[in-house]
């Protein structure tokens, strides 16, 4: 059982670890898309959205934290002014993880990380309409091509009415052929 056994080693001690989490997430905040490996990917996400999390709030307390990790001022401060604000209503879900072909030489599972921008939908599905209110839009359609012929047929008057006698009127078509 892996029971309490939070995140992924990498092959790495815990310093190289550490330094690779803090380089890659300070190429993600300053390119706002990498590519790298989909496990790095996978252990990239919780730790730049808690880094994300803690720039919304813009406390100095937060902003010292923030620094502790990034190790970059220019970068803290592009993070708490312009990328924090953007994800000011959202509540989480920071990144995108989007999966890649294989790496060429040693077929490594890829995969693209990404901050979503704040206009676009969350990824979470809509729920699904009931039976009920499936059949309110059905109805309502359904409704409105019954009165779609009928006003075209009042647009037209005698036309439609004509149409209607000519294959009934008994007169024999030329390709009867009795």
């Amino acid at each position: 059982m892996r029971h309490r056994w939070a995140h992924r080693k990498l092959g790495r001690t815990t310093e190289h670890r550490r330094a690779l989490l803090r380089n890659l997430a300070t190429a993600l905040f300053q390119h706002e898309r990498i590519t790298t490996t989909l496990a790095k990917a996978k252990e990239l996400r919780p730790y730049a959205e808690k880094l994300i999390t803690r720039a919304r709030r813009d406390t100095v307390h937060d902003r010292r934290l923030v620094a502790r990790e990034l190790r970059d001022r220019t970068l803290v401060k592009h993070l708490f002014d312009e990328i924090a604000p953007r994800y000011a209503g959202r509540p989480g879900g920071y990144t995108r993880i989007v999966r890649m072909m294989p790496r060429r030489g040693d077929n490594a599972e890829m995969a693209i990380i990404e901050l979503v921008e704040a206009g676009q939908p969350s990824g979470r599905r809509e729920r699904k309409a009931t039976p009920a209110e499936k059949e309110q839009p059905a109805a309502a359609a359904q409704a409105a091509e019954e009165a779609a012929p009928a006003e075209a047929q009042a647009e037209e008057g005698a036309p439609a009415e004509e149409a209607e006698e000519k294959p009934g009127s008994g007169e024999e078509s030329p390709g009867d052929g009795e």
